[in-house]
């Protein structure tokens, strides 16, 4: 048996550091099983590793407790298989979103998916931070996309699950499982997606200066009026929203749900619907995702979507006040928003953070910060109050990494 390459390493610098704590060492490997052989010989040093794609959302979580090792993904790239009749893609994690979508789009298909930064996420970091954007609105997020996954567990021990099963690790459904899990659980090695076909036609709509109430009046009836929009995102200009309404299918589906949004929207006094050029829906889109990853503080929120007005005209218009050029992207039909903005003052936008999250408590709800400066998490958690599955978290991590290696005290409750 041929042995496994060493993979590359280099010293670790303050620009590899994961939230200010700086690793000792970088491995770069160029496949899978060197990978794997790295965290092989980190698990015989009892050395805690950190992983790293595209770097997009390092601000998520706390900083490390430790740090020996940064293994990046910038080499595992390759897609293992893509069968396009069966509408299924195999890829490494290294991969980005948008080199996987340029791959699957030459035979008309698509990953429906559209977080912002697309040329830089990758695929192993996106399922890591449970990364989406505004067509989660019908298609669902990862965890309704994903179909497999193979990773490497903290020892070195490659262990796969879902579709296309080698070897499962027994009573999991891994695939669901390592969404959103920041690294926490393994190394994610390969993912496996099911596709959906590009469509034929792509309208974007708006409908202009609607309050809270508006927003969520408007979610409302198009969802009695069973209305299928792919994305519907609500914009905060000033103290009014302009809501984006996107269909995508066959052109004559999209003309009629198209005419029936815009009848809909008409039946309400002074109200206004307009349809969006190609190049003007195109701007829109752009500056949804400029708003989602500008500012120091980013903050995702996750409510109850008919306690949107509650929210918006108390906690959440306190938080707003206390940040410099705020702004605030908000998926209706979801109960999720995003708020992002200047901190004026640290310890007033931990205590903004704490009302909000005081307000959603008792509903489910939650904010947790997606970027946030060293002086506000200071005084805020970023990820607030551990949810009531905490236990199940942490003894699933006792279970895969049993020693606290990867990524330890980054995630929810120090995990």
């Amino acid at each position: 048996m041929t042995a496994t390459a060493p993979a590359a390493v280099r010293a670790g610098t303050s620009a590899d550091a994961i939230l200010g704590v700086a690793p000792k060492e970088v491995f770069s490997p160029a496949t899978i099983e060197e990978a794997a052989a790295v965290l092989e010989e980190k698990a015989h040093a009892s050395a805690s590793v950190g992983f790293v794609g595209g770097g997009t959302a390092l601000g998520l979580g706390r900083p490390p407790r430790r740090l020996d090792a940064v293994l990046r993904t910038e080499h595992l790239t390759r897609i293992v298989e893509h069968a396009p009749s069966d509408q299924i893609i195999v890829v490494e994690a290294g991969i980005t979103l948008a080199e996987l979508q340029r791959a699957v789009g030459a035979h008309r298909q698509r990953l429906a998916l559209d977080p912002p930064l697309p040329e830089r996420r990758t695929i192993g970091g996106l399922l890591a931070t449970n990364g989406f954007g505004a067509r989660r609105t019908r298609y669902g997020s990862l965890r309704d996309l994903i179909i497999g996954v193979s990773l490497v567990r903290a020892d070195g021990v490659p262990a796969k699950g879902g579709g296309k099963v080698v070897k499962n690790v027994a009573g999991f459904d891994l695939p669901k499982m390592m969404v959103g899990s920041l690294g926490t659980l393994g190394l994610v090695a390969t993912v496996t997606f099911r596709l959906h076909p590009l469509p034929d036609s792509d309208i974007t709509l708006v409908a202009r200066a609607r309050t809270a109430r508006g927003v969520r009046e408007l979610a409302s009836a198009m969802r009695g009026a069973q209305l299928e929009p792919a994305a519907v995102a609500a914009l905060l200009q000033g103290e009014r929203f302009d809501v984006a309404i996107r269909f995508e299918g066959f052109p004559a589906g999209v003309a009629e749900q198209r005419d029936r949004l815009r009848q809909l929207v008409g039946q309400e006094p002074g109200s206004a619907c307009d349809i969006l050029s190609e190049a003007e829906a195109r701007a829109l889109w752009e500056r949804h995702d400029a708003l989602r990853t500008a500012g120091p503080l980013r903050a995702k929120l996750a409510f109850l979507p008919a306690a949107l007005e509650a929210l918006a005209e108390g906690p959440l218009a306190n938080l707003m006040g206390a940040l410099g050029e705020p702004s605030f992207v908000l998926y209706p039909t979801l109960g999720l928003g995003f708020v992002a903005g200047l901190p004026k003052d640290a310890a007033l936008v931990a205590q903004a953070v704490e009302s909000v999250r005081g307000s959603l408590a008792g509903t489910g709800g939650s904010l947790v910060l997606e970027e946030a400066p060293h002086d506000v998490r200071a005084h805020a958690d970023p990820w607030g109050p551990p949810p009531a599955s905490f236990e199940l978290m942490r003894a699933l991590k006792a279970r895969l990494d049993p020693e606290g290696r990867l990524n330890p005290g980054r995630f929810v409750g120090g995990i």
